[in-house]
């Protein structure tokens, strides 16, 4: 399997007081894999993203998405890296029940730990908001760590120019062969990002997950959007409030 070279963003990683516990840690484990929704008979379970009152909620007062106001941020002091190291190819891509999930190897440094890409999939449109404005898709890249930390890389498109790892991730859904991406389509060139602490954004909505939301959106065509909300339109979770957090922002 070919692998990509090593992408190194010149990032600021910040812990947000977060000490995860032994429980803690199990339960993040056991969130990323529920995120499949898929029962032990095989069938699918839909989430109702027209009645989210009715989703299980652990607890806290750290929830995910917000909306980032950029009047609000603090500047980033902190300093640190992220390595990727994404296999070029997707093994499968399925729908899982609440959105178009891609399987894929690899893994990222993220200020000298490391991180298991678990999967990437998508929302339409965009659940995080920036300065109030959402965008027609955003995908996220979970990673885990071995003690149960998540950290989600995530990117905004824009309707522009094709994107043709889109198209493959499009053209493979539910179908049994492997096909090819490259990074580059799905994160922009430009690496300033805002970073804070939230949460799983479907249930069990797990906390302590550490956001990098990139600043500067990619593309997909008008056609392209349109392939994606024939299978789910509106799949995003409403905006969380920010509460305490701080929202912190790194320019590269």
């Amino acid at each position: 399997m070919r692998y990509f070279k090593k992408v190194v963003f010149s990032l600021t990683f910040i812990t947000l007081v977060v000490s995860l516990t032994a429980c803690a840690s199990n339960t993040a484990k056991k969130s990323v894999t529920s995120q499949s929704n898929v029962s032990k008979s095989g069938k699918k379970h839909h989430l109702d993203y027209d009645d989210q009152k009715d989703w299980k909620f652990e607890s806290g007062d750290s929830q995910s998405p917000i909306n980032i106001d950029t009047t609000k941020i603090e500047k980033m002091t902190d300093s640190g890296t992220i390595t990727l190291n994404y296999a070029t190819d997707f093994e499968k891509v399925v729908d899982n029940g609440h959105s178009i999930e891609a399987e894929v190897k690899g893994n990222a440094e993220i200020n000298g730990r490391q991180y298991n890409l678990k999967q990437f999939h998508f929302h339409a449109p965009s659940e995080h908001e920036i300065d109030g404005k959402h965008y027609p898709l955003e995908v996220h890249f979970v990673n885990q760590a071995q003690d149960g930390r998540i950290a989600v890389i995530a990117a905004m498109f824009q309707e522009g120019e094709a994107n043709a790892t889109f198209q493959a991730i499009l053209d493979h859904i539910d179908a049994d062969t492997s096909g090819t991406m490259t990074l580059n389509d799905l994160l922009p060139k430009d690496q300033d990002y805002y970073h804070y602490n939230g949460s799983l954004t479907t249930p069990p909505l797990s906390e302590n997950v550490e956001w990098y939301v990139m600043k500067h959106p990619v593309t997909l065509s008008t056609e392209q959007l349109k392939a994606f909300r024939k299978y789910y339109d509106d799949n995003n979770r409403k905006i969380q409030e920010t509460n305490h957090r701080a929202i912190l922002s790194h320019d590269d």
